[in-house]
C-alpha cells in the first residue's frame, strides 16, 4: 500500500504551511496588529527578515525532517544523535534568532542525543518555552504507517527533550504530533481531541479544559504565547474559530494566529503544521510559496522534497517499538 495523492499533498503541506506561517508571522513578532491591519509576508520585524524568509521555527523543523527523510527511528539513539547533530549544525550557522532555552542547550554543542538531553535537564529555571512545539510537526511524518501512533508519540517526546526538559512541553508536542499525523491520514482535525482519548487520564484532564478555553476564548486569555501551553492554545484558537468551510481556511487561520500578537512567527508556524496536514500543500497560496526560503539555503521545492521523503519512509517502514510500554493505542 502507498499513500494516496491527497495524503501526499497533506504530508507536504505539513512542512510548507509551517514555513508559510513562520514567514508570515516573522514581520510582526512581538507586536499586536490592529484588527484591520493587512497581514502579509512582508519580512522585516525585529530581526530584519527578508520577505518569505523563515525563522528558527522552520529551520529546526527542517533539521528534524532531514533526519526523518532517512527513515531512522527518531525515538532511538541513532535518530536522536542525528537530530542533535543537525541542531548543532544549525546553531553553528549563527542564526539571526534563537530562543533563550534552546541557546542555553546548543551553546554547549552537546555531542549526541543523550548528552543534549542531559544538558537540557541541567538548564535551570522555567523550561516550558514553545521552542520544542514549534519544530514538532515533521515528527508526525516519520510514523504514518499502521501502528505508528505510539511511535509518533514516543518520538515527539524524545525530540522535545533534546532542548526542553518540561512535562508540559513534552505533552504539547505529543498532542500536536498526534493531531498532525491524524490529519495527514484522515483529513480532519479530530486528532486534537482524539489525543485526549489515548493519553493518560491526568494529561487529558489538564489539556481538555485548555482546549475548551481556546475554542471559546480570545488571545487575551492565553497571551503569554512564548510558553508552550499558551502557544498551543493560540494556534488552536486560530484554527478552531476561523471559517473552515474551504481550503482558504489555511490562510485565514494563519492570519488570525498573527493577529493574536506576541510570538507571532511561532504561533503561526505551530498552527501551520496542523493546517497543512489538514488542507495540504495545495492550499498554501502560490505567492507565498514562490518566495519561501531559509536555512540551509532551501526553498519551497526543498521542503516538498524533504516532506515527501519523510512521509514515504514513515509510511513504508514498520513502526518502532517503544523502549518501554506506553498507554497509547492506535486509533482507527
Amino acid at each position: 500500500m502507498t499513500l494516496t495523492t491527497r495524503q501526499c499533498d497533506r504530508a507536504v503541506g505539513v512542512l510548507l504551511a509551517t514555513a508559510a506561517g513562520d514567514a508570515l508571522g516573522a514581520g510582526y513578532e512581538f507586536t499586536h496588529p490592529a484588527a484591520d491591519a493587512e497581514i502579509d509576508m512582508v519580512g522585516g520585524g525585529v530581526f530584519g527578515w527578508e520577505p518569505g524568509e523563515w525563522t528558527d521555527d522552520t529551520a529546526m523543523a527542517v533539521a528534524v525532517a532531514e533526519v526523518a527523510a532517512t527513515g531512522v527511528d527518531l525515538a532511538g539513539a541513532a535518530g536522536l544523535d542525528a537530530v542533535a547533530a543537525q541542531f548543532v549544525r544549525w546553531f553553528d550557522s549563527h542564526p539571526k534568532d534563537i530562543g533563550n532555552q534552546t541557546r542555553a542547550v546548543l551553546s554547549h554543542r552537546p555531542a549526541g542525543g543523550a548528552a543534549m538531553q542531559a544538558r537540557a535537564r541541567a538548564v535551570p529555571g522555567r523550561k516550558g518555552g514553545n521552542g520544542a512545539l514549534m519544530r514538532t510537526a515533521p515528527v508526525a511524518l516519520s510514523c504514518l504507517g499502521a501502528g505508528g501512533a505510539d511511535a509518533a508519540l514516543a518520538a515527539a517526546g524524545q525530540v522535545a527533550l533534546l532542548t526542553h526538559d518540561d512535562p508540559q512541553a513534552v505533552q504539547a508536542c505529543r498532542l500536536w504530533t498526534y493531531a498532525i499525523r491524524h490529519a495527514v491520514l484522515h483529513g480532519t482535525f479530530d486528532g486534537v481531541r482524539g489525543y485526549l482519548q489515548v493519553c493518560p487520564a491526568d494529561v487529558a484532564g489538564y489539556w481538555g479544559p485548555l482546549l475548551d478555553r481556546a475554542e471559546r476564548g480570545s488571545p487575551d486569555d492565553f497571551a503569554n504565547n512564548g510558553w508552550t501551553v499558551h502557544a498551543l492554545q493560540t494556534a488552536w484558537w486560530a484554527i478552531s474559530t476561523t471559517d473552515d468551510s474551504d481550503h482558504g481556511h489555511l490562510q485565514r487561520a494563519l492570519e488570525a494566529a498573527v493577529r493574536a500578537g506576541g510570538d507571532t512567527d511561532t504561533t503561526a508556524a505551530i498552527a501551520g503544521g496542523l493546517l497543512g496536514a489538514r488542507w495540504g500543500a495545495s492550499a498554501v497560496p502560490d505567492r507565498w510559496r514562490r518566495i519561501l526560503h531559509g536555512w540551509p539555503g532551501h526553498t519551497a521545492h526543498d521542503l516538498t522534497r524533504l516532506a515527501t521523503a519523510a512521509a514515504r519512509k514513515g509510511y513504508g517502514r514498520p513502526a518502532a517499538v517503544p523502549a518501554r510500554p506506553t498507554t497509547f493505542q492506535e486509533q482507527s
